[in-house]
């Protein structure tokens, strides 16, 4: 499972990338709908900040 932490700056490039659409902007930063994501890691790889985890 992926969080998104604290240290997102709210580019969209995880938004962007992510082929099941699962990360959507939320109020202090991006979001990931665990429902829809697919744990393919994607958001990771392009992530400029490192600010998703695998928790």
């Amino acid at each position: 499972m992926y969080v998104i932490t604290d240290n997102c700056v709210s580019c969209g490039t995880c938004a962007e990338n992510c082929p099941s659409e699962a990360i959507f902007e939320g109020a202090d930063h991006y979001e990931i709908n665990q429902d829809i994501c697919v744990s393919c890691g994607t958001c990771v790889e392009n992530c400029p900040s490192d600010a998703i985890e695998d928790k």
